[in-house]
């Protein structure tokens, strides 16, 4: 019997004190969150994010000091992020930071579900592979259908998130596999691989050129995402 996951851990960023409140009390409704801790500022968010394993961010734009997206600006590895605000104008720049999904006040119960519900599905669906294959393996087995389809990792150019399924593309194919982005970062080797987006993981060896933050592999652009530029540089030099 599949063990059922655990809940998502859930920070909570507001300066309005009735908006936590209305977001804690949506996550207490919600049996696949759990509250974890919640914040007033962004300043206390950082620290907490420092200290202890956070899944899902609910966070406020506008706050004195530091706002939500400067919050963004500083994070190297975020969690799957929410943002909710009093104002649509923040919605173009919001998703420049690679964010899941967007609030916008005063928020209801089923608008809150359907953000949720994305973050469960970037982490839900793992990629299928035979409990005999070596963690270690030059390979993995993806579920194609109804079969499993060997993939060697040198092949794969590039994973692309699309709805809710990936598609892992090799020069010779696409496969297209009912996964997350989340299961195919755990599967697949982290020396070899490298999220530099949302909805793109790259293999660093087939990268063939860098031009304004995107990336070229066999004449594909892929965006390197704000919140991912800094690792992502820091692995293609030492690579």
């Amino acid at each position: 019997m599949a063990e059922t996951p655990a809940p998502l851990r859930c920070l909570v960023v507001d300066d309005d004190a009735l908006a936590l409140q209305i977001v804690e009390n949506c996550i207490g409704n919600t049996p696949f969150l759990t509250h974890a801790v919640s914040c007033e500022s962004a300043i206390a968010a950082a620290e907490v994010l420092r200290q202890q394993p956070i899944d899902l961010l609910f966070l406020d734009v506008e706050m004195p000091l530091m706002s939500g997206l400067d919050l963004l600006r500083t994070l190297q590895n975020p969690p799957l992020v929410i943002l909710i605000t009093s104002s649509k104008s923040y919605a173009v720049e919001a998703f420049e930071y690679d964010v899941l999904d967007y609030l916008v006040k005063p928020i209801s119960y089923a608008r809150f579900l359907q953000a949720a519900q994305k973050a469960l599905e970037v982490v839900g669906s793992p990629v299928d592979a035979p409990e005999n294959v070596p963690a270690d393996a030059p390979f993995t087995f993806v579920k194609v259908d109804s079969k499993l389809v060997k993939v060697q990792f040198d092949e794969v150019q590039y994973v692309e998130a699309l709805g809710d399924y990936v598609h892992i593309v090799t020069g010779k194919s696409k496969l297209i596999v009912y996964s997350t982005m989340r299961a195919v970062e755990e599967k697949f080797p982290a020396a070899l691989f490298v999220r530099v987006h949302r909805s793109f993981i790259v293999n660093l060896k087939r990268v063939h050129t860098i031009e304004d933050n995107t990336i070229i592999i066999d004449a594909k652009h892929i965006p390197i995402g704000q919140t991912y530029q800094k690792e992502v540089f820091q692995r293609l030099n030492k690579f």
